[in-house]
């Protein structure tokens, strides 16, 4: 049956003691598919995220011929183990076209991948992400040899594979860290050297994820590990900020996901920046906000406004909605105490973080509800069922439809 179009997240009435597993990283399993796909044997990939985004990823390998198979994972329902044959930095074929669906990762990452291979491929995906950039990262194949055709320099475009070479290109980090991470990824096996102008990795926490994976992955096959996503941890971390008790299981502690950091904000400070301090989950934050006892400013949020919505205005947008005292000045936005916050019927923009944003500040403020939750099989297809879940698996949450209707189990699953 799964969810429908409005859900009604009721305020938890009472304390809770929670531990709660989250799926696997998205950043990290989709660059972990590219990786597997280009060593030299067979690579498995254990508590891999299993959603939308990461199911592109591998209709895209398999559409280019590598074999790839997929297993369920007893310890979490949103993971799987990933099993993919690599070709040793080949790519089988090349089909006509791929479908990327709105998951940045996938646009970036295979137009640089699709490179390697020998023929021509055309991207394309939804609405949304045709209209996000793409320009900068085209350029630097162009310039490293590649033919890139794209009358906007955005999706769809259809790239011509002619395989690995020596090429070198420069790439900044002023639109998107992606298409860094991108050409890092095809280089590790193609020959090419990529040039960061004046980047500072310590403002790049993505590319750094980047390097550093490329480093540890078993180059000629074996068994990788995915840390638990900490963007997707955030929300419930989250829930501490007015009902302390929840905890999120395996919280990852190598250092790649910047996210990770999210439990030093669950009391905001003055001042967080999407560049240095938090990376998705500053979303988190910002709807937190409006409980807080002081103001808060948010800087640097310019990359939110190009992801699966204009974020920074959505979120200016629905927090406003329902009460909040939060204005935008340039790429910032400033949130003062709000003890008048109410609950509203609130757009999600089609965008995963949107709605589970709003789902944990509906936790606390009665009334909020949720146009299109479904949103969020994007990275988190079993997030509604573990709101519901009994602790100390869940928060014991309830849920319900938009005529009043208590959900639970299947009907929560956003597939």
């Amino acid at each position: 049956m799964g969810l429908p179009d409005l859900i009604e997240i009721v305020p938890l009435a009472a304390p809770v003691q929670a531990h709660v597993t989250v799926p696997g990283s998205k950043s990290i399993t989709n660059r972990a598919l590219i990786l597997a796909a280009l060593a030299d044997g067979e690579t498995t990939l254990t508590g891999a995220l299993w959603s939308e985004d990461t199911q592109i990823m591998v209709a895209a390998l398999q559409a280019m011929g590598f074999e790839v198979t997929v297993a369920n994972d007893p310890a979490e329902p949103g993971n799987r183990t990933i099993t993919v044959q690599g070709a040793g930095g080949r790519i089988p074929q090349l089909p006509e076209e791929i479908f990327v669906g709105n998951a940045g990762t996938a646009a970036r990452f295979l137009a640089a991948f699709v490179c390697l291979g020998e023929g021509a491929v055309k991207l394309h995906g939804i609405d949304r992400m045709h209209e996000r950039p793409q320009g900068e990262l085209f350029q630097v194949l162009r310039t490293m040899g590649y033919q890139v055709d794209s009358p906007n320099d955005k999706l769809p475009a259809t790239i011509h594979g002619s395989g690995p070479r020596v090429a070198e290109g420069t790439v900044s980090l002023g639109e998107s860290s992606q298409f860094a991470s991108a050409l890092l990824l095809a280089a590790s096996t193609s020959g090419w050297r990529v040039n960061m102008a004046g980047a500072s990795l310590d403002e790049a926490p993505y590319v750094r994820m980047t390097q550093e994976l490329i480093a540890e992955f078993p180059k000629t096959g074996g068994t990788f590990g995915i840390e638990p996503d900490a963007s997707s941890g955030s929300y419930f971390w989250g829930v501490n900020a007015f009902a302390e008790g929840v905890e999120v299981a395996n919280w990852p502690l190598s250092g790649w996901q910047i996210d990770a950091q999210f439990t030093r904000f669950i009391s905001a400070p003055r001042e967080v920046s999407r560049r240095t301090d938090l990376g998705d989950s500053i979303m988190t934050a910002i709807v937190l906000a409006p409980l807080a006892d002081r103001p808060t400013s948010f800087t640097y949020l310019g990359r939110l406004r190009v992801q699966e919505c204009e974020r920074v205005e959505a979120l200016r947008t629905e927090l406003t909605k329902c009460g909040a005292r939060i204005t935008e000045e340039g790429d910032s936005l400033h949130v003062e105490p709000s003890p008048d916050l109410h609950g509203a019927e609130v757009d999600t923009y089609n965008d995963h973080r949107m709605a589970m944003c709003f789902a944990m500040l509906g936790l606390k403020v009665p009334g909020m509800r949720l146009r299109d939750p479904a949103c969020v099989r994007k990275t988190f297809p079993n997030f509604f069922q573990k709101l519901a879940a009994p602790p100390p698996d869940g928060l014991g949450a309830k849920i319900c439809d938009g005529e009043g209707g208590q959900l639970a189990g299947e009907e929560l699953f956003a597939g």
